[in-house]
């Protein structure tokens, strides 16, 4: 079994690639590779979208300037149903549009858009950043073994504003509710980095190894 990690030069992948490698260690997940060539996503049995910085930078790096990466992308997950895992901006790729410093499409395939935080509190400051707990809105068996209270690490401004409550699998609190988990059929997507979450980020990468849609 395979899995790319998609390389689209929005960060450094290197935390990433060695929780994801030691998860598929301990699970026998197979091979992980990180890569930015159409023909590895092509042939890939589980595809992770990372990303960091800006959505409408992450999204013309995918959706413009390697347009081949995109065509593959959507032929793996959409066509073959291979599941897909998208991290931070990687996951509000997944929501139909975002709305950071201007109105950019997405891959639409979560009911939802991108928009800025706004907390309740005006001493909680933007950008959301460092451990948060998550509540748990419905379960998956990508979150089996995480539950509500479990911490995980975010680092956002913007996060998924949703039309659908059906797809948000958890959330937290920053002064308002910040979505933290999506899913679709077999896309799933984290807001939070699982790579840096300690138990319950590589709960979640293991369970998405192992996770058969």
């Amino acid at each position: 079994m395979l899995t790319v990690l998609i390389d689209t030069d929005s960060g450094n992948l290197h935390s990433a690639e060695k929780a994801f490698q030691r998860m598929a260690r301990e699970v026998d997940g197979g091979t992980v590779l990180v890569s930015s060539k159409p023909e590895d996503v092509a042939r890939a049995d589980r595809v992770v979208l990372p990303g960091d910085g800006a959505f409408p930078a992450c999204q013309r790096a995918l959706f413009a300037d390697r347009r081949a990466l995109y065509e593959a992308l959507i032929d793996t997950v959409e066509r073959r149903g291979r599941p897909f895992l998208g991290i931070c901006v990687g996951m509000q790729l997944m929501a139909r549009k975002g709305h950071e410093y201007e109105e950019v499409p997405g891959l639409g395939w979560i009911a939802a858009e991108v928009v800025r935080i706004t907390p309740s509190d005006p001493a909680l400051k933007v950008p959301h950043m460092g451990w948060n707990d998550l509540v748990i809105d419905r379960p998956h068996p990508v979150l089996d073994g995480i539950a509500t209270g479990d911490h995980a690490y975010f680092v956002h401004s913007y996060h998924m504003a949703m039309d659908d409550a059906a797809q948000r699998l958890a959330h937290c609190d920053y002064g308002g509710d910040i979505t933290a988990i999506v899913a679709n059929a077999n896309r799933i997507g984290t807001q939070f980095h699982p790579e840096k979450s300690q138990s319950a980020g590589l709960r979640l990468i293991a369970n998405f190894l192992n996770w058969r849609p």
